[in-house]
């Protein structure tokens, strides 16, 4: 099935944003949103952002290449004198491998930081420890947090095959706790049969405990039209035995899955959760992110003084 594993490299293309910085919500949060990039070559089974809008979310990364113009002008045009924080990205990985050759999220980071925006990091990639000293020299303004689901290699292959190994991306996260910077760990989503056990947790948590870190949360995968075929795929390709007819039950539905979301048992998911937390409790960290972060003054006092470009050099 197109888009699980490679057939390739995905294609790049540069692509003009009239607007960057957009509004945001989900469960409880309302907030603001950015995202350099459409499209992710990371290759998730479970993404959630690959949905009728992009089919080609795999395998076409567009890159806003006036990303950081854009943010720019629309902060400089700002009409409160206060900005929520804002989410550095909500439908794609900010520091996925165009990053590489873009840098589009470093340029906008910086425009954040020149209003004085505090902001959070959401990735799946190492490739953020080249961004290490900007977000030090801000660490009072801002929370990286990495999406860890597995720390098994046979499964990351298969699940997220795009994402650099679990080890790699630890090592990442403790450069970033020594350096000052706070950082979380969401363990999200948790796979049922695949990444609830016993095993998988204790891994992931105790993984978490020794990269330095404080703040781990988790959350169960939930089931969608497009997410349901690319998991059936997964769970015959990782050999769980009888795994697509136990999600049915799992999940109570029945083929075809017509539901915008499906969610888990809710026993079956509170366990799962339950024992999660115990671990990290039985850790020492949190099973929380920190609140600290409201909304700012924004700095427009380099407004007329210097010029985007100069600013970005």
């Amino acid at each position: 099935m197109s888009g699980l594993w490679y057939n390739g490299a995905a294609t790049l293309e540069e692509k003009k944003s009239k607007s960057i910085i957009h509004p945001f919500a989900v469960k409880s949060y309302n907030g603001l949103t950015i995202n350099p990039y459409q499209g992710c070559g990371h290759r998730c089974a479970y993404c959630y952002a690959t949905y009728e809008w992009s089919p080609e979310f795999y395998d076409k990364i567009y890159a806003k290449s006036n990303a950081p113009e854009v943010l720019d002008g629309q902060l400089a045009a700002w009409k409160s004198n206060t900005i929520d924080p804002v989410m550095v990205a909500s439908a794609t990985d900010a520091y996925q491998p165009a990053e590489l050759r873009y840098g589009l999220t470093r340029k906008c980071v910086q425009v954040l930081q020149k209003y004085n925006v505090p902001y959070y990091v959401f990735t799946k990639s190492a490739i953020i420890e080249h961004d290490l000293e900007l977000h030090r020299q801000y660490r009072h303004n801002c929370f990286i947090v990495w999406s860890v689901t597995t720390c098994n290699e046979k499964i990351r292959r298969v699940v997220e095959p795009g994402t650099p190994p679990a080890s790699k991306i630890f090592e990442t996260i403790k450069k970033f706790i020594d350096a000052g910077v706070c950082c979380g760990v969401n363990v999200d989503p948790i796979m049922p049969l695949v990444t609830d056990t016993d095993e998988e947790l204790d891994a992931v948590v105790k993984s978490c405990k020794l990269a330095g870190l404080q703040h781990v949360i988790g959350a169960m995968l939930r089931l969608r039209t497009d997410i349901w075929e690319r998991m059936k795929l997964a769970l015959r390709m990782l050999e769980i035995p009888g795994g697509v007819e136990k999600y049915k039950q799992i999940y109570n539905f029945g083929e075809p899955l017509d539901a915008k979301y499906v969610a888990a048992d809710e026993k079956y998911s509170d366990k799962v959760i339950d024992d999660l937390e115990r671990r990290i409790k039985s850790c020492g960290m949190s099973c929380d992110f920190p609140d600290y972060m409201g909304s700012r003054r924004m700095d427009r006092s380099h407004l007329g003084q210097t010029t985007l470009q100069n600013f970005l050099m």
